[in-house]
């Protein structure tokens, strides 16, 4: 029984009229120049397309135009390319599209090639000979230098069979794509085909995706079914990255999709208009000035760009640097993912690299730690990242943040928030829903939190606690309820803080009052006790004290949260004691009387005036005493 087949991209790179269409036609079988136009014009003007199956390997062929004007087309059809053919015509050696292609195709970190010597019947055995030497020479100190170089000839199929022999020994050396990821597929095309629907193609680059699951189109979160699955001209269950891929989708028409956009799992990613990266201008590229814009092409996907230039204000021709780009349109792209930009007048290739943060912040002179984020985020280590990105976000990130940043499975974050704990380095605040924060985060948070506490008491002396949310509040107001909330109960744990309720207190620290602070507190509870229901006015008890109208103010404050008084409105506060004895009334009138009581027999009854008498009774109702019916009161 055989093995599953391996699935690799080929896509060709080489000036225009050096063949690749002819090529590709000869190898499969198939002519991928699906226009009208190309074919009439002889010229690949769009993405092609077509498929060899050859020693249980399915290569899948991209091939892209040649002529300068349709660049950006070859761009999107080099996302996601395992292996490129430079297709030069053995008439004419290399020439300027020759060179962009193969920049682009470095640029893009493509590892492995074959060199194709195109209309080899064409010349003499000593210029083939010349157009090896002048191509070794050209490719030198690339990942081509040891590419095969190949005579091949698509009219007289002279070289060919050597051609399939080299791609099955070129493909087995390459590695398979991570179909365990999550699923991600650029959209290269997108069309209608009758009795089926909307069709849209792409190159697989990450996951799977199976028959019936549901997808998101990003930019716009729009939620889709995918009704079938395609893959080299064959239906299929289920597709893997990879593969060349065709999805026809339920729910939306083809020309609400368009070249650029993406299809993946929904409510996993985001959209983003800023990115930091790791930019290489090539040699032969001018100086980029800070803020220039350019024309930036990543996967299918391409827009205009601004960049600004990491501690510099210019970056020379065949220097790197960090770089933010401003993005004029939103893309979905994650780490890693490679890049080209040109120039944005007159539009030729310059440079490219690679995304750092996909969700990158506005560039501001404070933050100093961006460099070194970013040179720990280039490490491209599972570990190194988390680090960095919770020492970073200084309030917690989530398991959904952290896959939004990184395209990392929920195991992959899992298991590395697990190493990472274990070494001291990451505080897991929750384990489900996983939310995470840097243990020097976290060390900090509590260090602010016992200072806010100990400050509070020096300016609170009067004052049994703080209430949770403001001390929240002095510790960040962004900070997330359940950081803080660990922080609580560890440093409570810790016998460091008390926690009363809703009010937290530094242990150990109880109100103490001075004398005179005593005396006056005396007096205001005496007061109130000895007004019993007829009290009087808050202002006029607090001026008859010795003390300062604040400390008097925070004196009252004490007695109502020891619930010595109790406010029963705005302006009326009432001894407890004397609300207890109201009760008991109330009562004894039911038992006595009726179950049922007026304003005016409750007045009779508490021996009070109507201005006491209904805010007492709204209390009654509050405290479910009684219960108010019409112009009386159910006691209950």
């Amino acid at each position: 029984m055989n093995s599953s087949p391996k699935y690799v991209i080929v896509g060709t790179a080489g000036h225009i009229d050096h063949g690749k269409s002819s090529l590709v036609q000869a190898l499969t079988g198939t002519n991928p120049d699906r226009l009208e136009e190309e074919q009439r014009r002889g010229i690949t003007i769009d993405l092609g397309f077509a498929f060899l199956e050859e020693q249980n390997i399915c290569f899948g062929f991209v091939d892209v135009p040649g002529h300068e004007k349709f660049v950006s087309n070859m761009l999107a059809g080099a996302a996601g390319v395992d292996l490129v053919l430079l297709v030069i015509a053995a008439d004419e050696s290399i020439k300027p599209q020759t060179r962009e292609h193969f920049e682009i195709c470095r640029l893009l970190g493509v590892q492995r090639g074959i060199i194709v010597l195109t209309k080899s019947d064409l010349v003499d055995a000593d210029t083939l000979a010349l157009a090896k030497l002048d191509i070794q020479e050209y490719v030198r100190g690339s990942f081509l230098e040891h590419a095969p170089v190949l005579a091949v000839s698509s009219k007289t199929v002279a070289g060919l069979a050597e051609l399939k022999q080299e791609l099955v020994r070129s493909a087995a050396a390459i590695s398979t794509k991570n179909s365990a990821g999550i699923f991600r597929l650029p959209v290269d095309r997108s069309f209608s085909i009758k009795g089926f629907g909307t069709v849209v193609t792409g190159t697989l680059i990450s996951g799977s995706i199976s028959v019936g699951q549901e997808v998101e189109l990003l930019p716009g979160a729009i939620r889709l079914r995918v009704r079938g699955i395609q893959s080299g001209g064959k239906a299929a269950e289920r597709v893997t990255a990879g593969q060349r891929t065709a999805l026809n989708l339920a729910g939306i028409e083809h020309t609400a999709i368009h070249r650029g956009m993406t299809l993946t799992v929904p409510g996993r990613f985001r959209t983003t208009h800023r990115a930091d990266a790791r930019l290489e201008l090539l040699t032969a590229a001018p100086t980029l000035k800070q803020r220039a814009r350019v024309h930036f092409h990543c996967g299918t996907f391409q827009t205009i760009a601004e960049v600004l230039i990491h501690g510099a204000q210019e970056l020379h021709s065949g220097a790197t640097a960090f770089v933010h780009l401003r993005l004029q349109d939103p893309a979905i792209v994650l780490p890693g993912d490679r890049f080209i930009v040109r120039q944005f007048s007159p539009i030729v290739t310059i440079g490219g690299g690679f995304v750092l943060d996909n969700l990158a912040r506005r560039p501001a002179a404070k933050d100093v730690g961006r460099v070194g984020f970013l040179h720990a985020l280039e490490t491209f280590d599972t570990s190194q990242i988390l680090k960095a990105m919770t020492l970073r976000s200084l309030f917690g990130l989530t398991e959904h943040e952290i896959a939004a940043r990184t395209g990392w499975p929920n195991e992959t974050i899992a298991a590395t928030a697990a190493v990472e704990a274990a070494a001291g380095n990451i505080k897991i605040v929750t384990a489900s829903p996983l939310l995470l924060v840097g243990q020097k985060s976290f060390t900090d948070l509590r260090t602010k939190i016992s200072t806010a506490l100990e400050e509070f008491h020096k300016a609170n002396p009067l004052v049994a606690g703080i209430a949770r949310e403001e001390l929240r509040a002095k510790a960040g107001r962004r900070l997330r309820p359940e950081v803080f909330r660990a922080a609580l109960e560890e440093l409570a744990k810790e016998k460091k803080l008390l926690m009363q309720g809703e009010t937290v207190k530094r242990a150990g620290a109880e109100v103490t009052l001075l004398p005179e602070e005593q005396r006056a507190r005396d007096q205001i509870e005496a007061a109130f006790a000895s007004a019993g229901l007829a009290v009087p006015p808050v202002k006029e008890v607090l001026a008859q004290l010795a003390v300062e109208s604040k400390r008097a103010e925070k004196l009252l404050q004490l007695l109502l949260k020891e619930k010595t008084l109790l406010r029963v409105s705005v302006d009326l506060i009432f001894h407890s004691k004397a609300l207890q004895e109201m009760r008991q009334k109330v009562a004894s009138y039911k038992k006595a009387k009726s179950e049922r009581i007026s304003v005016p027999a409750f007045k009779e009854l508490t021996g009070i005036s109507r201005k006491y008498a209904i805010p007492l009774l709204e209390y009654l109702d509050r405290e479910r005493v009684t219960r108010r019916a019409g112009d009386e009161r159910v006691i209950l």
